[in-house]
């Protein structure tokens, strides 16, 4: 049983998780490289018994604390718990109107990841606090680079979590999910995600004479219908599997066919499977579209984030906390995964553990009409943010008091 003043330690907490959030909503960074996130992290935690490890390949570091008492294990050992949050924006305007709107144009935190490095410094000083009575190791792992960066998966590689912990959890905020309500749920959570580039090759020339060319227009207009029958008939309809062609680019003046064509687009799914099978069909499917107009076509896929896989074990100690946290409303069932793909795969490909959804709606909105994330206008209740911050450090108590039940 959590001790029953977890939450209001956080919501004590709730002025230097809004101060930190903010200002790192205002400077913003891309990818790998967030040095000036890093800093005030480290800055805000300074005063804390953490031992900090980084490593070459990412501005990301990993603060860990040591508890003072002895092991919990049967065998007197201890466990190891990580927590994680991320810190990287997005390339994109902000329109959100707020006094500490990103002062760098063209960037902002539109998934809330400012947030989620907020609630992780947050639970690190709860943590810290309860240093004597905690059992065992935490990890609080500081990560840029989960936009598509792969940020997660450097740091495992430079070793940063090593020893691999015996569990590990994040959250990530929903801008347009009921305040203050945890969500989530086993086995696939989140998808996969890869990118597809499709290169249309043809015989440019004069737009009257088109006789006299090898068109790659119609032929890409050809592949993009394609590729969604591919899938509606390929794939069973209860199968969660998305081909999203987000990008056409072709020719330069109104009277000239081109050469080329480019399509760019997504992959989502959520079996390793489906993964391979969509790969070879959206490849087939364009060469094939193509000759049928008297074209070329070439694939290439770029493999992106694996599918992120819920540990049930973890799921159902989140679920316990969070209903320790909120009474029963405080927790939600998911009833089916989410089509977006996320870096924090990379670590449950290795260690058990879970992600779970917070919703930050303003409180007493209708939340389902709120921005999404990824929105120039997306924001957030901060007052949820201490809810989140003690259910990082509600999940590596539990964890490491009584492990998986």
């Amino acid at each position: 049983m959590l001790s029953p003043d977890l939450l209001d330690s956080a919501r004590a907490l709730a002025p230097d998780i809004t101060v930190l959030r903010r200002a790192i909503h205002a400077e913003p960074e891309l990818g790998l490289d967030c040095p000036m996130t890093m800093a005030k992290v480290r800055e805000a935690l300074a005063d804390l018994p953490l031992e900090w490890r980084s490593g070459p390949s990412t501005t990301g570091a990993v603060a860990t604390l040591v508890g003072a008492k002895a092991g919990a294990k049967a065998d007197g050992g201890t466990r190891r718990v990580l927590l994680r949050g991320d810190m990287d924006a997005l390339p994109m305007e902000e329109k959100t109107g707020l006094d500490f709107a990103s002062t760098i144009p063209g960037r902002m935190h539109a998934c809330g990841h400012d947030t989620h490095t907020a609630m992780l410094a947050g639970a690190a000083r709860m943590l810290c606090e309860r240093r004597a009575e905690i059992a065992g190791t935490v990890d609080f792992m500081f990560q840029p680079g989960e936009e598509g960066h792969h940020g997660a998966r450097f740091m495992l590689e430079d070793g940063l979590i090593d020893p691999l912990p015996d569990a590990a959890f994040a959250l990530h905020v929903m801008p347009n999910a009921q305040h203050g309500v945890l969500a989530g749920k086993p086995a696939p959570l989140m998808a996969a995600a890869d990118q597809f580039t499709i290169t249309v090759t043809g015989r440019g020339g004069h737009a009257s004479m088109p006789h006299d060319c090898a068109d790659p227009v119609p032929a890409a207009a050809a592949i993009v219908a394609a590729l969604q029958a591919m899938v509606t008939r390929r794939f069973d309809a209860a199968s969660a599997v998305v081909v999203t062609v987000t990008q056409i680019h072709t020719g330069t003046a109104h009277n000239v066919i081109p050469d080329e064509a480019m399509l760019a687009g997504t992959i989502r799914t959520l079996s390793p499977e489906h993964r391979a099978k969509v790969r070879e069909l959206v490849a087939a499917t364009a060469a094939d579209t193509a000759r049928a107009h008297g074209v070329e076509a070439t694939c290439e896929i770029v493999p992106g984030f694996p599918v992120t896989l819920c540990d049930p074990r973890a799921v159902a100690l989140g679920a316990k906390v969070a209903r320790e946290l909120g009474g029963d409303t405080g927790w939600r069932d998911l009833a089916a995964p989410i089509m977006g793909a996320e870096d924090f795969a990379y670590v449950l490909e290795k260690v058990p553990g879970a992600m779970f959804f917070l919703g930050v709606a303003p409180e007493g909105d209708d939340w389902s009409a709120c921005c999404a994330i990824h929105s120039p206008r997306m924001h957030v209740d901060e007052s949820a943010l201490p809810r989140g911050a003690a259910m990082l450090a509600g999940c590596a108590l539990e964890f490491l008091d009584n492990g998986f039940a």
